[in-house]
């Protein structure tokens, strides 16, 4: 199954995927792990997170479907210094690992991005432990909130779902988490929810947020397609960049990334 990335990798959206720590980012999981532990990290990205947990196991392997951000990746966990960490290729419906091979499987913002979330769920049970834990953490686009409100802001809200639905994708994924784990035979006793939110309200967060997004929107792989797909035009994509460095710079500003989480004990 060929799934379309709607984000890319340009620089504006690493930007954003560099700036994520397990701290940040994988809080609900640090807790349930230990040194012995061997964990896989499916959809690593530029191994930010990953890297970040290798401190926390024995071991961890980073897959990501295209080679491209294994090289960033790969540089990451050199710049750091972090040797219990390797980086594949590889697909999340079609894990090439035994069952029961890792302890933990995590997996951070990357079931909304996949026409198959409920395959992928169940593909990464198959290669976790009897008594490990699977880990799926994604955000929910129509959940966010921010303030001021410009029209321009809801008109970006309104290309970026078209987009991911373009694609067969769910961009509001954390409502369905539950669902398709569910769906992929997991029992609800095994499971356990929680909620967190990514604020952006400093000075130095918000013009970070709105130079990333007003970046993000004309230049990366989603304001590419949105074009290609017939769901705006190059004006309308400068006028909404122009719209989020304006928000930015808005004293009272405030943005919210809810994020939903989900540990399933296998």
């Amino acid at each position: 199954m060929k799934d379309i990335y709607t984000h890319g990798h340009h620089s504006s959206v690493l930007k954003s995927h560099l700036w994520r720590t397990a701290e940040n980012s994988a809080g609900y999981l640090l807790p349930h792990l230990d040194s012995s532990m061997h964990l896989l990290d499916v959809g690593c990205g530029p191994g930010t997170i990953t890297c970040d947990l290798a401190s926390h196991v024995a071991t961890v392997v980073g897959i990501e479907p295209a080679d491209g951000i294994l090289e960033t990746a790969s540089a990451t966990a050199s710049e750091r210094g972090v040797d219990n960490v390797r980086f594949e290729t590889g697909s999340v419906y079609l894990l090439h690992y035994p069952d029961d091979s890792f302890d933990v499987v995590h997996a951070h913002q990357v079931l909304q991005h996949l026409k198959n979330p409920v395959g992928a769920i169940r593909e990464m049970v198959r290669v976790t432990k009897p008594g490990g834990v699977v880990a799926v953490r994604d955000a929910d686009y129509h959940a966010m909130t921010w303030h001021p409100q410009p029209p321009a802001l809801d008109r970006w809200m309104e290309i970026y779902q078209g987009v991911a639905r373009q694609n067969e994708a769910e961009p509001d994924a954390a409502r369905y988490l539950l669902e398709w784990v569910l769906a992929a035979g997991v029992e609800r006793s095994q499971i356990t929810a929680s909620v967190d939110t990514w604020l952006y309200w400093t000075d130095e967060e918000r013009a970070w947020w709105g130079d990333l997004w007003a970046d993000r929107t004309v230049n990366s792989d989603f304001g590419t397609q949105a074009i290609e797909y017939g769901l705006c035009t190059a004006v309308e994509q400068e006028e909404i960049a122009a719209a989020f460095r304006e928000w930015a710079e808005h004293p009272a500003a405030w943005f919210t990334v809810p994020n939903g989480e989900l540990l399933i004990r296998v």
